[in-house]
Parts: C-alpha cells; sequence; structure tokens
C-alpha cells in the first residue's frame, strides 16, 4: 500500500467509513481504486458518469471529489439502508442522483450514453454486462474493481471472475487493461467509431 495512506481523501471520506463499519458493511472501493476513479472522472470536465452499486458511499464520494462543476453522477443500488449513508452523507451535492433500483432495471430503461461506468455491483458486470457497454460513449470507460480474489467472495466466485476478466481482456471495440493492483482493476475504453 505504501503511497496509497498519503492520498487526499474526499471530505466525507471518514464519516462513511465509520458508518459502513458500524453497519457491517464490507464491501466498499479501497483507496487506490477511489483515487483511480478521482483521476478518471477528473478527466471528463463536464462528463456523465455513472456508478453500479451506491454501498454507503465511498465509491460515489471519490468520483464526486474529482468531478467539475458541470458533471453528473448517477449512482443505483437495490439497498435503500446501505444507500441512506450515502444520501445523507453526500445528498446536497446537486450534481448528483440517487436511483434505488436494480442495476438491471435501470440499464435496461437508461436512454442517455456515459463518459464513465463504474460498475461496482452484480449488475452491469457479471449480468447485463452487453447492456452496460452499449451505454457507455465513444471514448468512455467502463472501469470494473474485485478481479482479485476478495475475502468476501461467495464459494465458487473465483471462476466467475476469471471468465469476466477473460471477457473484458477480448472485447471488440474496446482497448482494454487489466491492472493487478488495488483489488484488481478492468479499464476498458471505447474505441471512437
Amino acid at each position: 500500500m505504501g503511497r496509497a495512506l498519503d492520498v487526499r481523501l474526499p471530505a466525507r471520506y471518514r464519516d462513511i467509513l465509520a458508518r459502513s463499519q458500524a453497519v457491517g458493511f464490507t464491501m466498499n472501493s479501497d483507496v487506490l481504486t477511489g483515487s483511480l476513479l478521482r483521476t478518471l472522472v477528473a478527466a471528463r470536465p463536464g462528463g456523465s458518469f455513472l456508478e453500479l452499486g451506491t454501498g454507503c458511499g465511498l465509491g460515489t464520494s471519490w468520483m464526486l471529489d474529482g468531478m467539475d462543476h458541470t458533471a453528473s453522477l448517477v449512482t443505483v443500488d437495490t439497498d435503500g439502508h446501505t444507500q441512506a449513508i450515502a444520501r445523507e452523507a453526500l445528498g446536497a451535492d446537486e450534481r448528483l442522483r440517487f436511483v434505488q433500483q436494480d442495476g438491471g432495471a435501470f440499464l435496461v430503461a437508461a436512454r442517455q450514453p456515459f463518459d464513465l461506468i463504474y460498475a461496482d455491483a452484480w449488475p452491469g458486470k457479471y449480468s447485463d454486462l452487453e447492456l452496460a457497454l452499449t451505454l457507455v460513449k465513444p471514448g468512455g470507460t467502463y472501469i470494473v474493481d474485485d478481479m482479485l480474489p476478495q475475502p468476501n467472495w461467495p464459494e465458487g466466485h473465483a471462476p466467475k471472475a476469471t471468465a469476466l476478466i477473460d471477457r473484458l481482456l477480448s472485447l471488440d471495440g474496446f482497448q482494454s487493461t487489466w491492472l493487478e493492483w488495488s483489488t484488481g482493476l478492468i479499464i476498458c475504453v471505447k474505441s471512437q467509431p
């Protein structure tokens, strides 16, 4: 980890982390992933971003910290209890819209493409992947984390992760990079038409 401990944290990071730990939520984005998310959204002034899997809002806080004032973020989760922590901590930010809905249902109904999709939940990653990929703008980014073995993986999950890694690294119309760093990240950028 080394230098990760020196990373400037988003303003509400410690509060969100403490509250997520208090409710036993163990699926937070780590500091390295968060720092990368902040950097990626900062590269897209005025960008439109989607996070699939709000959790308690740590990943959300990193993305908001990198966004300019004209950018927008939609964050989707089915769990109203964990998302309530994020709503309380971050809900005053006008650039942010919370959706409590199944991610797959959100993707089916989505009408706009996004500059960056961070798929941090089952929908848009292990299910509905093709739908998510169609919603990435040309030149836009699709990113997933937790591709290295994680202590919270259910039994039998490793083959699913391996299959997803193989699929993302062989996507037509995307340039993809596998990072055996942080929790294991794959970054895919959609080719221009």
